[in-house]
């Protein structure tokens, strides 16, 4: 699937951008994941990166958070060039990476899970202050903080993983598929758990998503990602109303003559 509208920066005023990333490269193996990627993301913004398998969401999360070096590019976090750091140093800046899959130490206990996601953290009655207060918004966990993380079900989980990155105080957290895997339930709520965060707690969000209605639900600005490439850029509400994503992405047909000739288009451009 390709797209033919061009990407757009987003407009933002100088000392708004917390995360800014330029012409990045990143390979995964021989394979060129990233190409030319450059976004923006605004301090207190939920920003999402949609996109279909073999996009490059997962790899652009990784090449931010440091797990994988770019090639090419800049990483800009409030304005210091990150690009290759190590990740506890990235961790240390600010940037908690929520990855795919949960991750979680399936044989601690979710209060263990917990205190591992404040490992870089000194002050100990902080750290029980902050794990009481994930409990307040996973009141679950609390009930299960003497299991073992990995008999919990799977949104169980992901709540751990979320909860066990806010014991990071994290300015940028990077939400990595947090609806994979979950009932359209669940999925509700983490993510109405998310935008809590972001309003009450002042996290700034940048998440990657295949589920695109919800998380341009629950977004403030989008961007469409393609083969490494950033194809489209808008605010969530016009890439809502888009109807190249709501076609590609949300499964919503246009019959007019125009979403006909897309189609005729689309079918010969590979």
């Amino acid at each position: 699937m390709n797209m033919t509208v061009t990407a757009q920066r987003p407009e933002v005023e100088a000392g708004e951008v917390v995360l800014s990333v330029r012409n990045l490269e990143s390979f995964y193996g021989p394979i060129m994941a990233i190409r030319g990627c450059s976004l923006d993301v605004q301090e207190g913004q939920i920003a999402t990166v949609l996109g279909a398998n073999g996009a490059g969401k997962t790899t652009l999360l990784k090449t931010i958070s440091g797990v994988m070096d770019p090639e090419k590019g800049e990483i800009l976090y409030q304005g210091q060039n990150i690009a290759g750091a190590n990740p506890d140093k990235v961790v240390r800046m600010g940037i908690v990476h929520v990855p795919e899959g949960r991750e979680v130490f399936p044989l601690l206990t979710v209060a263990e899970n917990l205190r591992m996601g404040a490992y870089t953290r000194s002050d100990a009655k902080g750290i029980v202050e902050d794990e009481e207060m994930v409990y307040s918004y996973f009141p679950i966990l609390k009930e299960r903080r003497s299991q073992a993380a990995g008999t919990l079900s799977g949104g169980q989980q992901q709540m751990l993983a979320i909860g066990r990155g806010l014991m990071a105080r994290p300015k940028l957290m990077l939400l990595d598929e947090p609806s994979l895997g979950l009932s359209p339930l669940l999925v509700k709520e983490i993510f109405q758990i998310v935008r809590r965060l972001n309003k009450e707690r002042g996290v700034t969000m940048m998440l990657v998503e295949q589920n695109a209605k919800v998380a341009l639900e629950v977004a403030d600005y989008g961007y469409v990602m393609e083969l490494g490439r950033i194809v489209m850029a808008d605010t969530a509400d016009r890439l809502l109303a888009s109807k190249d994503v709501q076609e590609f992405y949300l499964g919503v047909q246009d019959h007019s003559p125009r979403g006909s000739k897309r189609w005729k288009q689309k079918k010969t451009w590979r």
